[in-house]
């Protein structure tokens, strides 16, 4: 082993796993991402250079960003937590008033004095992650009492996602999950669980029945409505009213499915897709769906799930071998955010899950996602740490 190799395995702490899943994730980006921006490189009169290197720049930023994160003990975050939160919040009632409207969502809050938009949703996920961790561990043993001590993170959780839904249903929709299957892992008794599921019913059928009604009420919930019906096989005949490439956000996924049976089982190369003329956003949304065209559903299809299920094991282990609580359901939590949104991503092109939306962590071209994946990425790599600095 080299000189540099030595050093920059020495710097690099907590789980090694973790860091090999995530470089390899860093180059499928790349050689994914440069294959399949032609039609963005159209628009901007054939420049593939200028967008590999902005998705280049970002994820060294993101690692830069995982490296400085995975530094720092992890029980310095639970200090800031409700800051961080409380920031999260503001930034999403910001974005619902001043929002950019990107492809007729408001999702995109504007940095002042630059040309860069910020997801909030992606900082309000890591957010809410990092905040109930804390809760937990505080609340911890006295989560009997349903009134005093749940009610109070389920009126947090219930904002936060009250805030992403409007412009942002899968989003709130995976967060959601991530917070219901935190309070179960901290602790909450079944007859509480039962009670916050039959709430998210009640709320669920509120909502639709609204949509039905009364669509102008809630942005956007005709949308939503429309996927899901499409999905079930309801009003096929009918577009969903957001996608201009392609028609209905069914048809997004027969494009994508054609591009899986064009992949076959073995891969052809880098640079020997052909859907990326046809399929939209194969750089983003459906980016799984090229790169199974391209590697071959053995190593492009499978290879990948396998990826982020050991960064999910790895990130259980992490939890498992941490000492404090807090710790444990930050990388729970956190872990679980990742895996769950790239198993959606995934579901949605193999026809599991109706059109979400969400990108692959890591993998997908953008910035925002990709940053706020890293941190979070940093921060089970730090819980991964602490116990190796207790042993010194």
């Amino acid at each position: 082993m080299s000189d540099w190799a030595q050093i920059i395995r020495g710097r690099l702490e907590g789980d090694k796993v973790i860091w090999m899943v995530s470089l390899i994730l860093s180059v499928v980006s790349l050689l994914s991402v440069y294959s399949a921006i032609s039609s963005l490189a159209y628009k901007a009169d054939g420049n593939f250079l200028y967008f590999f290197l902005k998705q280049g720049t970002f994820l060294l930023l993101g690692l830069a960003v995982m490296f400085v994160v995975h530094k720092i003990h992890y029980k310095y975050f639970a200090r800031v937590a409700n800051f961080i939160l409380a920031a999260a919040i503001l930034t999403l009632i910001l974005t619902l008033i001043f929002g950019a409207d990107i492809n007729e969502a408001k999702r995109w809050l504007k940095v002042p004095f630059t040309n860069l938009t910020l997801q909030t949703s992606d900082f309000a996920k890591v957010a809410l992650v990092l905040w109930l961790a804390k809760e937990l561990h505080f609340r911890r043993g006295k989560l009997d009492d349903f009134k005093g001590e749940v009610t109070p993170m389920l009126i947090r959780i219930g904002l936060v996602c009250g805030l992403i839904l409007p412009e942002d249903f899968s989003t709130a929709a995976l967060l959601g999950v991530v917070a219901f299957s935190m309070l179960f892992i901290g602790g909450v008794p079944f007859k509480g669980l039962v009670k916050i599921l039959g709430l998210i019913s009640v709320l669920g059928v509120t909502v639709y029945g609204v949509s039905k009604v009364a669509p102008d009420l809630v942005p956007r919930s005709e949308t939503w409505v429309h996927r899901i019906e499409q999905f079930v096989g309801i009003n096929m005949g009918e577009t969903d009213g957001i996608n201009s490439i392609g028609g209905s956000s069914e048809y997004q996924i027969d494009l994508a499915q054609v591009a899986i049976n064009r992949g076959g089982i073995l891969p052809s190369g880098p640079g020997s897709g052909t859907s990326r003329n046809f399929l939209p956003h194969p750089y983003s949304d459906m980016i799984y769906a090229f790169i199974i065209e391209e590697w071959g559903a053995l190593i492009g299809g499978f290879g990948l799930l396998l990826l982020y299920y050991i960064l999910f094991y790895r990130s259980i282990q992490a939890a498992r071998k941490c000492e404090r609580p807090f710790g444990s359901y930050l990388a729970m939590g956190l872990g679980l955010m990742i895996t769950l949104q790239a198993l959606i991503n995934m579901g949605v092109s193999v026809r599991l899950f109706p059109t979400t939306g969400q990108p692959l962590p890591l993998v997908s071209f953008g910035g925002t996602s990709l940053l706020f994946t890293c941190l979070s990425i940093g921060l089970i790599l730090s819980v991964s740490r602490a116990p190796m600095l207790d042993t010194k």
